[in-house]
C-alpha cells in the first residue's frame, strides 16, 4: 500500500504569550493513495489544523508529516509553496474565488505561481477549458463570480483545484455554504474524482457529507477519537 500523506505522532501548539494552545496532541494517522476521508469534530477539536498541515499551510510543532514519502515538515518556504501549488488541490467552503477574474481566469490561477514558468500556454487554456466543461461550466467561462450561483462558484473552485493534477485534495467544509441539491452535485463530482484515483481528505460537519467518503475521523481534543468506516451515527 504506497501512502498519499503520513502523519507520525503529530504536534501542533499555539504560543499566545503564556498561554499555549495544543492544537494537535500526536496524531499519527495514514492516508493511503486513492483515500476518500472525512475528518469531523467539534469547534476546537484539531481537525482544521490537522487539514492546515497536510496543505502545508502550517509546520508541525513535533512529529512528522510525509507527503509521498517526504518530510514536509523540515522543508523551507519555496519548497512548501512549490508543494502546494504543484502536489495539493484546495477547496474552501468560502470558494476564494477573485471577482474580477472570469470562470477560466479563477480556474487558471495556480498556473501563474509556477516556479518555472509563469505564462498561460495553448495547452494550459485547452486544459483550465476542459475542466471548466468537466464541472459544468463549459458555457460560463466569461461570467464573473457574482454572475453565479454559489453551487457554480464551488466547482469553479473544484476546477482550479484540478488544474495543476494535483496527488491530493483538501476540501474544508466544500458544502457549507450551500444547499441541499447543490450539495449532493458538489458530492458527486467528489466522488467521480475519487473514484478515478483522487486522494481526498475533506473536513465537515454533515453527517450525510462524512457519509460519501469511504472512512471517517472524529477528532477530539487535538487527538483521534475515532477512526473507521461508516461509524457516523445519525442520531447524534
Amino acid at each position: 500500500m504506497r501512502l498519499a500523506a503520513q502523519l507520525v505522532d503529530l504536534q501542533k501548539f499555539y504560543y499566545l504569550g503564556e498561554h499555549v494552545v495544543k492544537a494537535l496532541r500526536g496524531v499519527s494517522v495514514d492516508f493511503p493513495e486513492g483515500d476518500y476521508v472525512a475528518i469531523m469534530g467539534s469547534s476546537g477539536s484539531g481537525k482544521s489544523t490537522m487539514l492546515n498541515v497536510l496543505g502545508a499551510l502550517d509546520k508541525p510543532t513535533g512529529g512528522n508529516y510525509y507527503l509521498a514519502g517526504e518530510d514536509v515538515g523540515s522543508l523551507d518556504d519555496d519548497r512548501l509553496s512549490d508543494i502546494r501549488n504543484r502536489r495539493i488541490g484546495f477547496i474552501f467552503q468560502s470558494y476564494n474565488l477573485i471577482p474580477q477574474y472570469t470562470v477560466l481566469e479563477n480556474i487558471q490561477v495556480p498556473l501563474h505561481y509556477r516556479s518555472s514558468d509563469r505564462r498561460i500556454s495553448p495547452r494550459d487554456l485547452n486544459r483550465c477549458q476542459d475542466l471548466a466543461a468537466l464541472v459544468g461550466l463549459g458555457d460560463r467561462l466569461d461570467h464573473r463570480p457574482f454572475q453565479l450561483s454559489g453551487g457554480q462558484q464551488q466547482r469553479v473552485a473544484i476546477a482550479r483545484a484540478l488544474v495543476n493534477d494535483p496527488e491530493i485534495i483538501l476540501a474544508d467544509e466544500p458544502t457549507g455554504n450551500l444547499d441541499s441539491v447543490t450539495e449532493q452535485e458538489i458530492m458527486a463530482i467528489l466522488t467521480r474524482l475519487n473514484s478515478e484515483g483522487r486522494t481526498i481528505i475533506m473536513v465537515t460537519h454533515e453527517t450525510s457529507v462524512a457519509k460519501r467518503a469511504r472512512r471517517q475521523i472524529v477528532m477530539k481534543d487535538g487527538l483521534v477519537a475515532r477512526e473507521g468506516m461508516l461509524m457516523i451515527d445519525d442520531g447524534k
